[in-house]
């Protein structure tokens, strides 16, 4: 079965598979099964599954060939030379993978937070204001764009094996899908290491909780917790509300949130890096350390 097939089998399966779960077992019994916006976030899996996602894995073997044929042309060492790892045995590819993308994906999350024009992308998914497994999707393709070379591109350089980058691309979408859906997890003990729905759902807390927000994590969240941006409150199970300040002056048709990042500004600089926001002081039965 050719890999493009693979993976939307395994999309639609993993998809599936947690829409039955939240049928089951919902967190938020109140929230509609079709919400307001579902159709929007089908329309952002269609575009980010099938077309961006596939266009920069051609992109990424395009660049790949073009500085081969460039820097033999100049005698130069070419990418294909630095397959560090192609040799490693496909257990330890997977693991040192699994671990090192993770990390580098909770920093470029971290960063989109941090920095203010990165969050004009990264906003668009903290305007989901219900969660479940279909908010998953709801990603600018600007953002797209930067994780997959950020992170995809130096693992073709580096020489992974292909089967090890596909089931890595499908764990992550299980944990993604799993981390928004409409669930009361928290996995017990195991919330100091892998995300979960209750871990998750914090990070799209109206409210931050710290400078930029918390729980940056996207498959292993042992990040937060060793770097002390997680937040567990004892006291409550879920946010009051999902989203982020200033909402109501968000786009809220697919074209205005497409084309929202780029629109010039004419706010002041102090709402324009509200996302940043200041470091709040601890609340009474609020945890990082539970």
């Amino acid at each position: 079965m050719p890999l493009y097939f693979k993976y939307y089998f395994w999309l639609l399966a993993i998809s599936a598979m947690v829409f039955l779960l939240e049928r089951v077992a919902a967190a938020r019994r109140d929230q509609a099964v079709v919400r307001d916006d579902l159709v929007q976030d089908l329309v952002w899996m269609v575009l980010n599954t099938q077309y961006i996602s596939w266009m920069l894995a051609l992109a990424s073997v395009w660049v790949v060939g073009w500085l081969d044929a460039t820097l033999l042309h100049l005698g130069l060492p070419t990418p294909q030379t630095a397959r560090l790892i192609s040799d490693w045995p496909v257990w330890l590819q997977f693991v040192t993978v699994f671990v090192v993308k993770d990390l580098i994906e909770w920093t470029v999350h971290r960063w989109m937070h941090l920095n203010p024009w990165l969050w004009r992308f990264h906003v668009l998914h903290h305007s989901v204001e219900q969660l479940d497994w279909a908010a998953t999707f709801r990603s600018h393709w600007g953002e797209i764009v930067l994780h997959k070379l950020i992170i995809y591109l130096p693992l073709v350089v580096l020489g992974v094996d292909d089967r090890v980058i596909f089931a890595v691309v499908i764990i992550g979408l299980l944990a993604q899908e799993l981390s928004h859906a409409n669930l009361p997890w928290g996995f017990g003990p195991l919330r100091y290491v892998i995300t979960s729905p209750r871990f998750h759902a914090w990070h799209h807390d109206v409210e931050m909780h710290g400078r930029g927000g918390q729980n940056f994590g996207v498959n292993l969240v042992l990040w937060d917790w060793l770097f002390g941006t997680a937040y567990w409150p004892k006291d409550r199970n879920a946010p009051a509300a999902f989203g982020f300040e200033g909402q109501q002056d968000y786009p809220k048709d697919l074209w205005g949130r497409l084309w929202e990042p780029f629109r010039i500004r004419r706010r002041s600089p102090k709402t324009e890096t509200a996302a940043v926001g200041p470091s709040p002081a601890p609340k009474p039965g609020d945890s990082s350390q539970d």
